[in-house]
């Protein structure tokens, strides 16, 4: 049955305009995906509950076997509650539109859900890369920076599953990412000194990306990948490496001790002075505040 007339949409591509009634049993799926059971379960229960809040989106099938059906471009969680409800028909919104077309549409729905992952996103860049499109068109569609679409195709085409997850949870720069990917280890222990110098990497981010660095380097570039058990022969070669990359891993905790100690001589400095300052001592007292670290005050009386 016909549905009230639905407004075109931005989103959609093609010349449909009505919403549509369709069974259920007409429309396939042609790229499912899974889906976590709990957030499945509140959507089925939000649908029973409230009713469908938006139409699914089809095409009609490209398959001459198949005329009559429908293939599923957006709204594969909508479609699945349907049939977990026990119901035999769902409103669509029917759209013409090619293979490409449909992929776009896709994207564009994922890009506009209230909870979508970077993950989703970056891994859309790769399908559309895969497609045949040039880093200016995918900038222009995902409105992002063509340098930053660059990196995130280098580290997808390395599997640089670790880099990647850091990358997204914002604590490891892009820039140093895509460094780490092309470099070889020395290379990475030379950049992450530069780093920590030119202030990229401060204070506890630098502790997590070398961390970072070193399961990289010894479990891989994937999550769960299992490294080689056949070692290589030792040669002169990787002795050396070895202890020049060691080299420069205590050279930056010794700038991290020099910056550490100074900023320790400032604590101290303050501290005595204001603690001969009877007014704040007063003040202290009035806080019922008498006592502090053993250490700094070891460091105040001129001990330690």
């Amino acid at each position: 049955m016909n549905m009230p007339q639905h407004p075109r949409s931005p989103h959609h591509v093609g010349e449909a305009t009505t919403v549509v009634m369709v069974s259920l049993d007409r429309i396939r799926v042609l790229n499912p995906r899974a889906r976590n059971k709990q957030v499945f379960a509140k959507l089925v229960e939000n649908i029973s509950s409230l009713g469908l809040k938006r139409p699914i989106t089809v095409t009609p099938s490209s398959d001459q076997d198949n005329t009559g059906f429908f293939e599923l471009v957006c709204g594969q969680g909508r479609y699945e509650a349907f049939c977990a409800l026990g119901e035999r028909e769902i409103p669509c919104v029917v759209v013409s539109a090619g293979e490409t077309d449909r992929f776009l549409i896709s994207l564009v729905e994922n890009l506009a859900r209230r909870k979508h992952t970077n993950k989703d996103l970056l891994y859309s860049i790769q399908i559309l890369s895969d497609r045949g499109y040039t880093t200016k068109q995918i900038s222009m569609k995902t409105s992002l920076d063509p340098t930053y679409i660059n990196a995130i195709l280098l580290l997808l085409r390395q599997g640089e599953e670790r880099l990647i997850a850091a990358v997204e949870k914002g604590w490891l720069p892009i820039s140093l990412a895509t460094m780490v990917a092309r470099s070889s280890d020395t290379e990475v222990q030379i950049a992450m000194v530069e780093a920590y110098e030119t202030g990229v990497l401060k204070g506890e981010q630098l502790i997590k990306v070398r961390r970072l660095i070193d399961r990289r380097r010894f479990l891989g570039k994937h999550y769960g990948q299992k490294r080689s058990t056949t070692e290589q022969p030792t040669t002169p070669q990787k002795l050396l490496s070895t202890y020049q990359t060691e080299v420069r891993r205590q050279q930056v905790m010794l700038k991290k001790a020099d910056i550490n100690e100074q900023r320790v001589l400032i604590i101290v400095t303050a501290m005595r002075r204001l603690l001969a300052d009877d007014y704040f001592c007063t003040l202290l007292r009035s806080e019922n505040i008498a006592d502090m670290p053993k250490s700094l005050a070891d460091r105040i009386n001129g001990e330690g």
